[in-house]
């Protein structure tokens, strides 16, 4: 095209650069060679994918333009959060919590994994926030065939909704606990005797 000085190249405006034009085209596909379409495919997921993850579909994609060939789908992973784990590569976590009880005296304790319930046995005063660690018991990753571990961590779960009964049976037992101070409570112990030390450098 020329306007004025300038010499504008363009593609045609009737065959936009196909080189041919449709004089009759059908009513389906208005001359493009393509018509859109929607269907459902059945996409296998393999073992151990992460959510961002991609499958690519070979062929699924968009058709191609002048009889070329069709391109790929990539269907891209999300993963739904689970109720009871958390995912970290191939290991898992939870958290088990347990009885006053059961924490101090131990006992076992039914813990849930993806191949069903395993028995764990929690050791005499074990202490809130402890981790215990089931080896394979996780997951695979599509990039590793190795199983991971599965970490539980303890939450001492305190008693709610007591009878006046159960009150007084738990203020006797504190008391007896006090008594004996260290012995009993460490940890508590040891703390208070750090706050204390903190005062009388402070005073």
């Amino acid at each position: 095209m020329q306007q004025g000085f300038f010499s504008i190249q363009q593609s045609c405006p009737a065959c936009k650069g196909a080189g041919t034009v449709i004089a009759d085209p059908c009513g389906a596909c208005q001359g493009r060679g393509r018509i859109r379409k929607t269907k459902t495919l059945a996409v296998k997921v393999p073992a151990g994918v992460d959510d961002g993850d991609r499958i690519r579909l070979s062929g699924e994609g968009e058709a191609g333009r002048n009889g070329g060939p069709p391109g790929d789908l990539y269907v891209e992973i999300r993963v739904n959060a689970h109720k009871l784990f958390t995912r970290d590569g191939a290991d898992l976590a939870c958290e088990m919590p347990i009885s006053m009880a059961t924490a101090t005296l131990g006992g076992d304790v039914e813990l849930p994994t993806l191949n069903g319930n395993v028995s764990l046995k929690v050791p005499v005063g074990t202490q809130s926030g402890k981790i215990f660690r089931l080896r394979g018991k996780g997951v695979v990753t599509v990039r590793d065939p190795r199983v991971g571990d599965l970490f539980a961590k303890v939450s001492v779960e305190t008693p709610v909704n007591l009878t006046a009964e159960q009150k007084e049976l738990l203020a006797r037992f504190e008391a007896s606990i006090r008594a004996g101070g260290e012995k009993h409570s460490p940890r508590a112990d040891g703390w208070l005797d750090s706050v204390r030390r903190f005062f009388e450098r402070v005073g």
